[in-house]
């Protein structure tokens, strides 16, 4: 009697707590909106989100030059981080030995827990100048913020893809090995489309951070509001825009920079919609049973 006046206190206590959650989100969201409704009053959707020209002072407030700044950033990033994480994954889960993943573990975990402004300073160290004499340009831009980018992105892919290569059924393996196939066979056909599912759900976890990341990205990524033509021009992303202007902005500035943060949420939403389609279709095929 008295456990299952315990479980079911613990099962109240967990709804409650989840509640709570959903009820924060959707104050924090609400605020947003209520905030930012003001600019696309007095400003225009159209105009706010397609317009080129952000200045403040002259009383323009486009953003789209740092919608593709944000998209660029994430997406280059993303295309340097995804390959190399899941090849570590696969090294970690399949191929190195139990002494050598005891050591890597623990150090991916800890890159995770470096915080982002130790990563904006070696960026702004080591990187810039290296870039700058190397490639040229000025060393900040968004080819330096999308290799910051991908080393703090990479633990979160990692470990989350390495978890789901450890959790394939072992007779799966077994299988494959039994009917003469080699490891790599094995882990190219059976394990790796077994686990792809959680490794989609690592890109989604490192995209969301790569798009939402801002101390790093504004102390590299040069702050300038304008569509890049090459990897190297600077470019300024939404959450950058917002950190170092909400400071001083009054106003319709004011208002336009929670704008920013509503386009920021509903861009962000739309590539997790996208995403979570493609895990969630793959994830049925794999249930199918098409290999």
């Amino acid at each position: 009697m008295i456990s299952k006046t315990r479980e079911k206190l613990i099962e109240k206590g967990l709804f409650i707590t989840a509640i709570f959650s959903i009820i924060a989100i959707l104050l924090i969201i609400v605020f947003i909106f209520r905030e930012g409704f003001p600019i696309f009053q007095g400003y225009g959707v159209t105009n706010f989100i397609f317009g080129m020209d952000w200045a403040p002072s002259d009383g323009k407030y486009g953003i789209f030059t740092m919608i593709v700044g944000s998209l660029y950033i994430t997406f280059l990033s993303l295309a340097i981080a995804v390959p190399l994480s899941i090849l570590c994954a696969i090294f970690m889960a399949e191929v190195s030995p139990e002494i050598m993943r005891r050591i890597l573990k623990p150090v991916i975990e800890t890159l995770a827990a470096i915080p982002s402004v130790v990563y904006g300073f070696f960026g702004l160290i080591i990187l810039v100048p290296f870039i700058r004499s190397s490639l040229g340009g000025t060393g900040f831009g968004l080819l330096t913020a999308s290799l910051i980018l991908t080393v703090m992105i990479m633990p979160t892919i990692i470990s989350v893809s390495e978890d789901a290569l450890r959790s394939v059924p072992l007779e799966y393996k077994e299988a494959s090995l039994a009917l003469g196939a080699t490891q790599w066979q094995t882990i190219r056909k059976v394990i790796f489309p077994a686990a792809l599912p959680g490794i989609i759900t690592s890109i989604i976890l490192g995209m969301g951070r790569a798009i939402g990341e801002t101390l790093a990205v504004i102390m590299v990524a040069g702050n300038v509001t304008q569509i890049p033509s090459s990897i190297l021009d600077p470019v300024r992303a939404l959450t950058s825009n917002i950190a170092l202007e909400m400071g001083y902005a009054t106003g319709l500035h004011y208002s336009a920079l929670f704008g920013t943060a509503i386009i920021l949420f509903f861009v962000i939403m739309a590539l997790l919609v996208v995403a979570n389609y493609f895990h969630y279709k793959k994830k049925i095929v794999i249930g199918g049973g098409y290999l």
